[in-house]
């Protein structure tokens, strides 16, 4: 690649720095915030127990309305805090003082949250009087969602001293293993010797070289040496995937929650019957994605993929993009959909949100970050010039369109469930990868964009599948006991040959993606992966009816990402006339993938 020039992100204007009396200052804000959320719910008896039924319900319109802005203002400044230091810990992991800070401001976000509980606790009680109560409040009206919400979530509370303490307990538990999780990864330096130079690789970069190589000989090497990377620290990280797995059974057995399932569904506000019919749908379709697999090995000229060839490339015109040419990519074809998208990526570009360059004590993969206190995002990727790069470049940029359709909401308006997060992120993707497609030249090109389309669908659809079994078997056994490392190695490759079956050599299996694979680490909630499945098939369903309507759809999908805060899944997919509880819906989606998977075969 030439003129490449990776550029890091750029955070002055929210702060000028970690050590700027700008930065010092709104430290101080946070805690007179927090100070004075506090003080009003203890004044005003926020709790489950002091709760009269009789008092003037416009009174209670107005301590809720006070608590709403109290909380949505403190979670603002909070997070806002906590994500610019966050930009600082996640690009450099070796950075102690932001570590420092990034521990100060988690304690204050779990301050926020006890008050959040009182309120829902409280809220609870009152919950056969909150529609009454919305209706004389303005501010309350608006937050309908939030409140009753909240209301029916506040049967799954522990106590509230309970409460008070499993949310103390949680910075030097549960957060406590997710961070160490991320820093022994983000550290993790492997040595290997690529074109005659024996060089010192971060496992992102590392894994870069394993997925894209045109050499199979480098990728088996590079995979060989991930492993061995991976295998040093694997006790370390079998002891954080403990702590977590532990921790999460515990708590909610505490708050009888059915399992530890029953509340990633509510969190990603879906029930039971939708995720079993989505699950079912994908099951169904692996046959062919195996037939994929079997194509894609005979290419290679190999009777089976091992994993090391799952992302290999397999025509010689894997074109690799400079930074400008990924970036005017993006915005050309985000033009075709909507000039207010192309232009929200153009600003994003031109004004350094997205830190691209990998590099020593990274974190590996990619995410959007919101910065609530300037309604802006950052975006964090390892560009290596890769069309699937360029892709993840376009699916973090949805998600901070997404963030940009939010604009002028508050923080309890806009919490937006991972089913539907990831909505205007794959959907943005799919546009880029369709424009690629149909701009092809050649049928080898055309295959290289297929390859590319068709690994990611194999990901969110296969794999994933093989992640939410190996969930479901982890916290099986470890109500029991705790999982050794070699305990994880196995759930994990059972699960791999259960979904990927014999479209993969079951003698060259990955056994430690649970060791870097941050999803599994999460401190918020269990069960991470099946909601990017959601999220491609909900998609890609959106996009089939918008190569309908054209230009018609575009103000409908703008509604939908401005309103993710305030319904669930089933009700925002209605509006679309789609009915996410039929596995109709699902194998619709996936018969779409079908055709790419035909057409595949047939190029």
């Amino acid at each position: 690649m030439t003129d490449n020039h990776l550029p890091h992100w750029d955070l002055s204007n929210v702060y000028p720095g970690l050590d700027s009396p700008e930065f010092e200052s709104a430290f101080q804000d946070l805690s007179e915030l927090i100070d004075a959320l506090e003080t009003f719910i203890d004044q005003n008896q926020i709790n489950r127990h002091s709760v009269n039924l009789e008092n003037d319900l416009s009174v209670r319109g107005s301590q809720i309305s006070q608590l709403i802005e109290q909380l949505s203002d403190a979670y603002t400044q909070v997070y806002t805090l906590r994500n610019y230091i966050d930009s600082f810990t996640s690009t450099d992991s070796y950075d102690t003082v932001a570590t420092r800070l990034y521990s100060m401001v988690q304690s204050q976000v779990i301050r926020i949250q006890a008050a959040e509980k009182l309120f829902a606790g409280w809220l609870g009680i009152l919950r056969k009087q909150l529609d009454e109560i919305t209706k004389l409040n303005p501010i309350a009206e608006a937050h309908a969602f939030y409140l009753q919400e909240s209301a029916q979530q506040s049967q799954y509370l522990m106590s509230d001293p309970e409460e008070e303490l499993a949310i103390q307990l949680s910075l030097s538990g549960i957060r406590a293993w997710g961070k160490l999780q991320k820093t022994v990864t983000s550290q993790l330096v492997i040595e290997f010797e690529l074109d005659g130079e024996q060089k010192s690789y971060p496992l992102p970069a590392l894994q870069n070289i394993r997925r894209a190589d045109p050499d199979p000989g480098v990728r088996r090497r590079a995979f060989t040496a991930e492993i061995k990377g991976l295998e040093g620290v694997r006790e370390s990280l079998a002891a954080c995937l403990n702590g977590v797995t532990g921790s999460n059974i515990v708590v909610n057995e505490r708050r009888h929650r059915e399992d530890t399932l029953h509340h990633a569904l509510d969190t990603a506000r879906i029930d039971r019957e939708t995720l079993e019919a989505m699950l079912a749908a994908m099951q169904a379709s692996f046959p062919a994605f195996r037939s994929y697999l079997h194509q894609k090995a005979r290419r290679l000229g190999k009777e089976s993929l091992a994993w090391w060839d799952l992302f290999a490339p397999v025509s010689q015109n894997n074109r690799l993009y400079t930074w400008p040419e990924a970036r005017d990519f993006v915005i050309e074809n985000f033009e075709t959909f909507s000039p207010d998208l192309a232009s929200f990526a153009r600003h994003a570009f031109d004004h350094d949100w997205i830190d691209a360059e990998p590099r020593d004590g990274k974190r590996g993969g990619a995410f959007c970050m919101r910065i609530p206190g300037v309604e802006e995002s950052r975006v964090l990727c390892n560009f290596d010039g890769s069309l699937d790069q360029v892709s993840t470049i376009a699916h973090e940029l949805g998600h901070a369109y997404h963030i940009e359709c939010q604009r002028g909401k508050d923080f309890l308006q806009y919490i937006t469930p991972m089913t539907l997060a990831e909505t205007a992120s794959i959907f943005c993707e799919t546009i880029i990868l369709e424009a690629a497609l149909n701009s092809t030249a050649s049928p080898s090109e055309e295959l290289a964009i297929l390859e590319t389309i068709l690994i990611n669908d194999t990901q969110l659809i296969v794999d994933i599948s093989s992640r939410f079994l190996f969930e479901q078997e982890v916290y099986k056994r470890r109500q029991e006991a705790e999982l050794s490392a070699d305990e994880f190695c196995e759930i994990l490759t059972h699960a791999q040959v259960e979904t990927y079956g014999n479209g993969l050599d079951s003698n060259h299996l990955h056994p430690y993606m649970w060791a870097w694979k941050p999803h599994y680490y999460r401190e918020d909630i269990a069960f991470y992966n099946f909601p990017y499945a959601f999220g491609l098939l909900f998609s890609t369903g959106l996009y089939a009816i918008y190569k309908q309507r054209g230009q018609d759809f575009v103000p409908q999908l703008k509604d939908l990402l401005a309103s993710t805060g305030s319904a669930d899944a089933a009700d925002l997919a209605a509006r679309f006339e789609i009915d996410i509880r039929t596995v109709e819906f699902w194998e619709d989606s996936l018969e779409i993938i079908r055709q790419r998977i035909e057409r595949y075969k047939a190029t």
